[in-house]
């Protein structure tokens, strides 16, 4: 009988255990308080998730259709959320959230803790968001004037100010259009830019950082990031020196000496960019080798009745082709894809996450060529990491490193852009280059890539520096055109004083995005394009016939299924860890983007010894004497 009962005790007991919570188990693998934590967390997860996705919706019908309406509601729809993720912020720190046992716990205690500009008080908040759209709305609207019909001023940066800044040759216009745009969509803004510095300031103090500089640093969640940064762009440094002093050379011979001087800063409006931030625009006045043809499709995309449309479907069946997801009905019905003839939009490319039922789009005024079907994967790459993390909680739904979302659209163009893919869909009948044209290519993408990081690491540089308050209002001009000089060797096309203000004629300022992601991007994705083409079997070293700059991923599921699981993981852990995971390395490492562009680099040396060419540059002569000084790393 005392046997019986036992078992039947012990029945009792497990079917009580059986129907406990998840991890309410007999090992004290998780307390009570670690189930109320996970509970809380969940709650507050899918609260932040309709926030965000309220947010999101408001953003996008103002930046799809730019009216001071629909800017004041988004900015409402801002303030009264951020007074929702401040106290959630502040009830998390004033628990003992951070000191739990489950990793995962302390980590969204961790990230759910910063408040960022919802720290201010709601009065502040609004003057932020009011500075910092304003800002965004200028941008959108500015028009400039015909240099050939100075009553015509209906010009906007895309498509006409760019096609001019692309295809004349006569420096006059090129100066003639880059002082009107940066004249009004800069100019214009100082008092905005010095309310958001003022209230971002103010921000960063609320949120216990020195400055918001280090604000944005504790997102990489390394101390020592910041010199890493400096450290990778001296090492790029010496590459990018041989490539500026090519170009230099090049144009004095297209220009002559009284355009371009032998060993002084470029001209920037001679480089086919409104920021010089990419140069091959103007390829054709410093190509290697004259007589090799580009490989550039848009006249076979015309050819072939090319759509816009065509454009995102290449770039959909790329990711399909890895076994990754197909881009959901959703985002055909709801995407901007090209520029309404009816209203006013943001043209600047972007991708977006809405937060709820695998809606997501990108809004850009897509034209059919050859820059756009390169964006237009960049663009889809922030798509495919929304759709592969989106089962994680709201406050994991980023990247790990700011510098990862903008590297994995790049790390897909760069097999997009090899010969070998082009041919595989049929837009060039020639799957593998000669030596020659092997280092036009290289070349172009170097007029891109390579010329990019000065810029890049320029533009968050100076507002490290002005957050910093290491420059002084009255030399806030000065101290960024300085620095875009000592950094990177180029100069505005005519003088420029404190009356003058020009950052705000770069988007990225204006929409108070942090902008040192691009120049880790730039680095990071030949780290990823060297793992996934290894696993692709589409690289080894030192085999001429499997290059990183001739590798092509398109249908590998390896490689595929190594980047799902890459991009699933979000924010959720440290990133350190995945990157590991992915390309066993734990560092940024300029090692592999070296390694692609090193026929190129081994060429420039060459030549430019051959030719005589004088490298590096001195200090610009177009702003005041008394300007700020050196801000070498």
């Amino acid at each position: 009988m005392e046997k019986i009962q036992i078992i039947w005790v012990l029945s009792l007991l497990l079917v009580f255990l059986a129907r406990l919570p998840d991890g309410l188990a007999t090992d004290n693998s998780c307390s009570v308080s670690t189930l109320d934590a996970r509970r809380f967390f969940e709650r507050e997860n899918e609260l932040l998730r309709q926030r965000y996705h309220e947010e999101y919706l408001a953003s996008y019908t103002y930046n799809t259709n730019v009216t001071d309406d629909n800017r004041q509601a988004m900015i409402a729809v801002y303030a009264r959320n951020a007074v929702q993720n401040k106290q959630l912020a502040q009830k998390i720190k004033s628990s003992d959230y951070h000191l739990s046992e489950d990793a995962d716990i302390r980590r969204q205690a961790l990230h759910l803790s910063k408040m960022g500009a919802s720290a201010l008080n709601t009065e502040d908040y609004l003057a932020l968001q009011n500075a910092i759209s304003s800002m965004q709305s200028n941008y959108a609207t500015t028009n400039v004037c015909s240099y050939t019909n100075r009553s015509d001023c209906s010009l906007t940066l895309e498509p006409h100010i760019q096609e001019r800044l692309s295809n004349s040759r006569d420096p006059a216009e090129l100066a003639w259009y880059w002082r009107e745009w940066y004249d009004k969509a800069g100019t214009s803004q100082k008092d905005n830019f010095a309310e958001y510095v003022r209230l971002t300031r103010k921000a960063a103090h609320l949120n216990d950082h020195r400055s918001y500089a280090d604000y944005w640093v504790q997102f990489y969640e390394d101390a020592d990031f910041e010199r890493q940064l400096d450290a990778s762009f001296k090492q790029l440094l010496p590459f990018y020196r041989q490539i500026h002093g090519y170009v230099r050379y090049r144009l004095r011979q297209h220009y002559g000496e009284d355009v371009v001087p032998a060993e002084g800063n470029i001209p920037m409006h001679l480089l086919g960019n409104m920021w010089a931030q990419s140069w091959n625009e103007v390829i054709d006045l410093f190509t290697p080798y004259p007589e090799k043809p580009f490989v550039d499709v848009k006249a076979e995309m015309v050819q072939q009745n090319y759509t816009v449309q065509k454009l995102f479907e290449l770039g959909d069946q790329f990711f399909q082709s890895l076994g990754m997801r197909a881009l959901p009905p959703s985002f055909w019905n709801l995407s901007l894809i090209t520029r309404p003839d009816d209203r006013q939009v943001v043209c600047h490319a972007s991708a977006w996450d809405f937060y709820q039922d695998s809606d997501v789009r990108i809004k850009m005024c897509t034209e059919v060529d050859m820059h756009y079907f390169f964006v237009v994967h960049h663009e889809l790459g922030h798509i495919q990491y929304y759709l592969q993390y989106e089962q994680q909680p709201a406050v994991f739904r980023g990247a790990p490193n700011p510098g990862f979302h903008e590297a994995v659209g790049d790390v897909i163009a760069l097999s997009v852009m090899s010969a070998k893919h082009l041919k595989s869909i049929g837009l060039t009948d020639n799957g593998r280059l000669d030596e020659k044209s092997r280092i036009n290519e290289l070349f172009k993408q170097a007029l891109s890539k390579i010329v990019f990081l000065p810029f890049g690491y320029t533009m968050d540089k100076y507002r490290y520096a002005v957050f910093r308050n290491e420059i002084e209002e009255p030399q806030w001009n000065c101290g960024f055109w300085q620095m875009r000089s000592e950094y990177g060797g180029v100069e505005p096309p005519v003088s420029r004083t404190d009356k003058d203000f020009d950052p705000p004629a770069k988007y990225h300022i204006d929409a108070d995005v942090e902008y040192l992601r691009y120049f880790a991007a730039h680095i990071f994705q030949f780290q990823f394009h060297k793992a996934l083409c290894s696993l692709a079997g589409q690289y080894a070293p030192n085999d001429s016939r499997r290059t990183l700059d001739n590798c092509d991923i398109f249908g590998s599921k390896e490689a595929g299924r190594a980047l799902s699981k890459f991009l699933s993981h979000g924010s959720s852990r440290h990133w350190k860890e995945v990157l590991q995971e992915f390309t066993g390395e734990t560092e940024m490492d300029t090692s592999a983007l070296l390694e692609y562009f090193d026929p190129l680099y081994q060429w420039l040396k060459q030549e430019n010894s051959r030719l005589g060419v004088p490298l590096g540059w001195g200090e610009t002569n177009k702003i005041p004497t008394d300007c700020c000084g050196q801000f070498s790393t």
